[in-house]
């Protein structure tokens, strides 16, 4: 029913952390539905999985961002996850996932974010790392992890995105928008760390280390800023924007 694909890049050492909390999901994933894309990564040795189930792809460049976004276009089930390579989830994520997908049309992320101009910065966020909430909640993007229906995959390859360097789940959510797609975040109630998309006590503080984007890369939230301004200036509406049309 699910598809996973994850990422490898400057993390190797996260892989088999991910591919085990992915087999202790409550829904049951086989481990030939797990796919693996390996970037290119100067300094970086080459980890296989040790499941010899795990379907493994190895670049010989730096797909960046976007790379990773192909695999779920040859995925043969109803749903697809993507994960970027910091990403542990509690073990209720995926039933957390379909539960929204049976009630709602949307791309479902790990981290929710609501834009409050028209650029990136200054924004608040909704999910595992920002404030939690027992509904799912409407956001401009997500990010961190990403679950949708297979069918939706395509909504990454429709366009020209503004940037190839930056910016995937904002063009994600432009283009799933504009074909009738919402972008939302399952519920992450306080107190039940299983449903979240990620758990904090499980990723070693990965997501700040020296691989982080935002870190090693002085022009990130410029960039972002650069690349919400272009989409929300092509018809991007955000939930701010809508809620503004409604007054």
């Amino acid at each position: 029913m699910i598809s996973v694909v994850l990422n490898v890049y400057k993390r190797p050492y996260s892989l088999e952390k991910q591919i085990e909390a992915i087999l202790n999901q409550t829904v049951e994933i086989k481990p030939e539905n797990i796919h693996v894309w390996m970037n290119k990564a100067e300094g970086v040795d080459r980890v296989l999985p040790k499941n010899k189930g795990v379907k493994s792809y190895v670049c010989t460049w730096n797909t960046k961002y976007f790379g990773r976004f192909m695999i779920p276009l040859i995925t043969k089930t109803d749903f697809v996850t993507v994960f970027d390579d910091d990403i542990i989830p509690g073990n209720k994520w995926f039933e957390n996932c379909l539960n929204v997908s049976n009630q709602e049309n949307a791309i479902l992320g790990a981290s929710g974010v609501l834009l409050h101009s028209d650029q990136y910065m200054p924004n608040s966020k909704v999910g595992w790392n920002g404030t939690k909430r027992d509904k799912a909640e409407e956001v401009d993007l997500v990010g961190h992890c990403w679950f949708f229906r297979k069918e939706h995959a395509k909504f990454m390859w429709l366009e020209e995105p503004p940037s190839w360097d930056n910016g995937e789940d904002m063009f994600f959510s432009y283009v799933a928008q504009k074909n009738g797609v919402k972008t939302m975040v399952p519920p992450h109630p306080k107190k039940e760390v299983e449903m979240w998309g990620n758990v904090p006590s499980r990723d070693e503080g990965m997501g700040s280390d020296q691989a982080a984007s935002w870190i090693h890369n002085p022009d990130h939230y410029k960039q972002r800023n650069e690349i919400a301004n272009k989409l929300i200036n092509n018809g991007w509406k955000t939930v701010r924007s809508k809620k503004n049309e409604n007054n």
